[in-house]
């Protein structure tokens, strides 16, 4: 009886550990199979943007936190279209607060997707962790907020691969929101600066392009910014060296 009923009680506690992650991933399911993708596009948006537009003027700091919460929603349940939303938000409210609200958003979803699968898979990946792995959680956690503003300034990786890694790897809940909030800053303002001119854009029956990101006269920069993000990894290794051969 004994033997059953801690097996039983194990079950409890990976169904209750995984419970948030299988939420998530229902919630997901559910979007598309109730066909709200549909909403998430440029057809969409040209048929509301008068209504949307409206909202926004009557309620201003109303709308802002739907949008907010939104957009959280997106990205913790990884929900694609993220780029568009965020073009969206420059339409409706300019550049600047469609990037506080962007940001506040989309750091808010992350930390609830990073901690629905920290709670969920990290303790169980981890232990099963071979030695590459295990070597690559030390190099993240001495460097973690380092190496996350990098990932989160390239946009190399999806966002929600980002949003996902970090929890395997045993990064603190603080470090991975700081890195979050500050890593997606400037990418925010490039997408939300294209939607302040959408209007014309739509007017025009043109489509924006979203892959503005990766021209030279915005990526270097970026590049730039994450090369200052690895300076201070790169200088702790060469003293480390240095004082290892001395």
């Amino acid at each position: 009886m004994t033997g059953s009923a801690g097996r039983t009680a194990k079950k409890g506690r990976l169904l209750y550990r995984l419970a948030p992650l299988a939420i998530l991933g229902v919630g997901l399911a559910l979007f598309f199979a109730l066909g709200l993708d549909r909403f998430v596009g440029l057809d969409a948006l040209r048929e509301h943007r008068d209504w949307l537009a409206d909202q926004v003027e009557d309620s201003p700091l109303l709308a802002g936190l739907a949008f907010v919460a939104i957009y959280a929603l997106v990205v913790a349940f990884s929900i694609p279209g993220g780029a568009l939303l965020t073009v969206t938000a420059g339409f409706l409210f300019g550049t600047v607060p469609a990037a506080v609200c962007v940001v506040i958003g989309a750091t808010l979803g992350a930390t609830g997707l990073f901690l629905a699968a920290r709670t969920a898979l990290g303790d169980v990946l981890r232990a099963k962790a071979g030695p590459a792995l295990r070597r690559m959680e030390e190099g993240f956690r001495e460097n973690a907020l380092n190496y996350l503003l990098v990932l989160r300034l390239i946009p190399l990786f999806p966002f929600w691969l980002v949003n996902l890694v970090p929890a395997f790897l045993g990064i603190s809940l603080r470090v991975y929101v700081i890195g979050t909030f500050f890593g997606i800053i400037p990418g925010t303002f490039v997408y939300a600066s294209l939607g302040n001119g959408l209007g014309a854009i739509l007017d025009a029956g043109d489509t924006p392009d979203l892959r503005i990101i990766f021209t030279p006269e915005i990526l270097i920069p970026i590049l730039g910014i994450a090369i200052l993000a690895l300076l201070p990894v790169v200088y702790k290794k060469i003293r480390a060296r240095q004082a290892g051969s001395g």
